[in-house]
């Protein structure tokens, strides 16, 4: 089978080796940066330098692929990069998998943000998107273009993804700058958590049974951040964090991701509960 992942950095790797070596896929990954080819080539078959609102160079890199893994990643939160890392390539790639007829599917892997601030209610693949900044919108339109290229011949899956975690991203070193610091906020908000591995395990889950819509990958965890950040600092014997909930806290996600739909698809969690 052959596969092309579009946007290659922590996650687009992980699943490229997985791919190459468990499955005998032949896989295809792409990056913006020339910098970043010698890292590609030793996970994929083969590499290209391509910008994702580059229509010639995405076409060139989807013929003859039977699935797309959009897996791109923001450089910084500014607007302007997220539009143009987001949502201008799912506008390119859908005009382009018109002309495409050999991908049978489209796999993105976005992210729980969208659904926003619900004061830690539980939200599932029904509830509205209610995204608290512009950032937010652009993942939110993001999904609705690329299920926009649903068809008979092309199934799209969007995995609404929690932090990411695992090797080489481990939490300690995600968190470990704010030992012994105060931080806004009473440290209640909710949060959403996933391994890499259970997250290579999905879209290869994805890919094999061809899934079709909207599933949020996290853990069974749920924990508040201060719960989060204290099991860390306890864990690694550094200062614990002190809350200032005279400040507000200026975290805009505060919702219970449900993953239930892809429990009921058949996933059992490598990591139900986080590792730290």
């Amino acid at each position: 089978m052959n596969v092309a992942i579009i946007g290659c950095g922590y996650v687009g790797c992980a699943i490229a080796r997985y791919w190459q070596q468990k499955m005998t896929c032949v896989v295809t990954a792409t990056t913006t940066t020339s910098e970043r080819v010698p890292v590609l080539q030793a996970v994929a078959q083969r590499v290209e330098v391509v910008k994702g609102n580059d229509p010639e160079g995405l076409k060139s890199v989807l013929k003859n692929q039977d699935v797309v893994l959009l897996s791109v990643g923001a450089k910084s939160a500014n607007t302007d990069i997220y539009e143009e890392t987001y949502l201008h390539t799912a506008k390119t790639l859908v005009s382009v998998l018109k002309q495409i007829s050999s991908v049978r599917q489209l796999i993105y892997t976005g992210s729980y943000a969208i659904y926003g601030d619900r004061n830690g209610a539980w939200v599932d693949e029904e509830s509205p998107a209610a995204p608290v900044n512009q950032n937010g919108q652009i993942m939110n339109d993001t999904e609705q273009v690329l299920l926009s290229a649903s068809s008979e011949n092309l199934r799209v899956c969007i995995l609404r993804l929690g932090g990411i975690y695992g090797p080489g991203r481990e939490l300690v070193k995600i968190f470990g700058r704010y030992a012994g610091a105060t931080r806004p906020g009473n440290g209640k908000d909710t949060t959403n958590w996933i391994h890499l591995d259970d997250i290579i395990a999905v879209i290869e889950l994805a890919r094999k049974h061809q899934l079709q819509g909207i599933y949020n990958l996290v853990d069974d965890a749920h924990l508040t951040t201060g719960e989060l950040l204290e099991r860390v600092f306890e864990t690694h014997n550094l200062p614990k964090v002190t809350w200032d909930s005279s400040q507000e806290s200026k975290r805009p996600y505060n919702a219970k991701v449900s993953n239930k739909k892809i429990k009921d698809a058949g996933y059992e969690l490598i990591y139900p509960q986080m590792i730290f």
